[in-house]
């Protein structure tokens, strides 16, 4: 099937179940959905919404469920974790999940947006040393407050800042509690026409990077603005094991399936907790099981594959979804349906 595919039209082609068309583009190409589940590592490219870019591999994989985890900006490139199906159950621990970035700040320049596309609004020698940028990192280490940027994605009664931004409108937003682990300095440019400043940033969710660099750039006197961004890691989950929409559409059809991670990707970390067949369905039903289980905030929980074998017990080697324990009682949090089991099962058939 050969279809166009573009990002203008994206989001109301998917939702009518046709390939993504551009505007003008006559009739779009029917595609037949099908369940699809996992867990797909994009390197999201610049220039597309993470919207934009998950309504692509909606439509390349025919899935009819999907959401992501969490925006990356337009002008970000980088790790987007996509869930299909089953999988969109826990996309919360993504969302959750403390965030790695390579930034570039562009030192001497202060911008309306706080990034490269905004107009730049001052210009300032740069005067700093090595040692003073070391300094200056330093004082962004462990818990800091931000104010959100007008220009993000952020609510304001309904509407996203960034609309009033465009609008031309300021609208008073309340600062936040973020924490950044980590800063490492990747390079140091002081005396170009052009300086510039890179860090890797390991931060907790809700940090603004463009709030930072403008932070950052204030602190060390000369103003900056956010010149580029890659998401490089999200929880566990890192770029090397990552597709572009290229890589994946460049696919046979059925060999995309296989580009996908397993559900239970998204459960890393969790302790593993297995139950025989008769413990499973009931488990599956939402009834809390008791064991000789420690207490334990973030349990997988799977069916037993031999006495589920046995049994003829569709749910065989199954995960099941997630709990946590406590005073020895297995208590059932997000949990997974028959059908999307056995759907996950045949999927996973070579």
């Amino acid at each position: 099937m050969s279809a166009v595919w573009s990002p203008q039209g994206a989001d109301a082609a998917l939702e009518g179940g046709g390939a993504p068309a551009a505007r003008g583009q006559g009739p779009r190409t029917r595609v037949q959905r099908r369940p699809v589940h996992g867990l797909l590592l994009l390197d999201k490219a610049l220039g597309l919404s993470s919207n934009q870019a998950l309504q692509r591999a909606k439509w390349l994989l025919r899935a009819d469920k999907a959401g992501h985890t969490g925006t990356l900006d337009p002008l970000a490139s980088g790790l987007l974790p996509l869930c299909f199906g089953a999988a969109t159950k826990f996309s919360q621990l993504q969302l959750d999940a403390d965030k790695v970035y390579a930034a570039t700040l562009r030192l001497g320049q202060r911008t309306s947006s706080g990034d490269a596309e905004g107009e730049v609004l001052e210009r300032r020698p740069v005067a700093c040393t090595p040692e003073q940028v070391q300094q200056v990192l330093a004082r962004f280490l462990g818990p800091i407050s931000q104010v959100p940027p007008m220009h993000s994605a952020l609510k304001h009664q309904g509407r996203a800042l960034y609309e009033y931004a465009r609008a031309g409108q300021e609208v008073e937003r309340a600062p936040r509690s973020v924490t950044i682990f980590a800063l490492e300095l990747l390079a140091l440019d002081l005396h170009s026409p052009e300086p510039t400043l890179g860090l890797r940033v390991r931060c907790s969710k809700g940090t603004y990077i463009r709030t930072l660099a403008e932070d950052i750039g204030a602190a060390l006197g000369c103003g900056a603005h956010l010149a580029a961004l890659r998401r490089e890691r999200s929880g566990g989950l890192g770029l090397e094991r990552s597709l572009t929409l290229e890589q994946l559409e460049a696919l046979p059809e059925e060999a995309r399936l296989h580009a996908l991670l397993p559900v239970e990707a998204l459960l890393d970390g969790h302790e593993r907790v297995t139950l025989d067949g008769d413990n499973a369905a009931r488990f599956l039903t939402g009834l809390r099981r008791r064991g000789p289980w420690p207490d334990t905030e973030r349990v997988a929980v799977y069916a037993d594959q031999e006495a589920a074998a046995s049994d003829a017990n569709p749910q065989a080697a199954a995960l099941l979804g997630s709990a946590h324990i406590q005073g020895g009682e297995l208590i059932p949090g997000r949990l997974l349906s028959p059908i999307e089991i056995q759907q996950i099962q045949l999927q996973n058939q070579p």
